[in-house]
């Protein structure tokens, strides 16, 4: 059963963690992450049952039962979802609309967090370039205390991240 039909936003979180709630779903959308192309089913279903197994090679029965949970269940599910799109006659999957909003969650990733370490840097920078210019004796920077403006700027990098941990 599926957490919802026929959607034009992006999933609530509580649907990405009902669909994430099964490790064989997981593990789809973590192999279709790493190749961000056609897969096939049978190639999934391969590499599941090599993570499940604990004997090399992977036991007929274990793959057969992969394989066919994936047919009837997991795919299905994933494709309603439009988290993936699914090609029965070519037995492939690929990337669906809401691909990237469950990927998140599987990446523990839930927002752009570089941008975030981009800003501070450039905040921190930015401070220190400043602090060291007011012991030069130029003449509208040379008037600003050192201390004064490594704290404005340490309040600027602090509210930056309460906004971006709220926000």
């Amino acid at each position: 059963m599926s957490v919802q039909t026929s959607r034009s936003g992006q999933l609530e979180e509580s649907e990405v963690f009902h669909i994430l709630g099964n490790d064989r779903r997981r593990a789809i959308v973590q192999i279709l992450a790493e190749r961000r192309n056609h897969v096939g089913v049978s190639d999934v279903a391969t590499e599941i049952a090599s993570q499940e197994s604990d004997s090399t090679p992977v036991p007929n029965n274990l793959y057969k039962s992969v394989y066919v949970s994936l047919q009837q269940t997991h795919l299905p599910q994933l494709e309603e979802d439009d988290v993936i799109e699914y090609d029965p006659e070519g037995k492939t999957i690929s990337p669906g609309p809401h691909f990237d909003d469950v990927l998140t969650y599987v990446d523990g990733d839930h927002g752009d967090g570089a941008a975030v370490l981009r800003l501070h840097l450039g905040l921190c920078v930015f401070g220190l370039a400043l602090i060291a210019l007011t012991g030069l004796d130029l003449p509208v920077v040379s008037a600003l205390d050192p201390v004064l403006a490594s704290v404005f700027v340490f309040l600027v990098v602090a509210a930056s991240s309460l906004y971006s941990l709220l926000g």
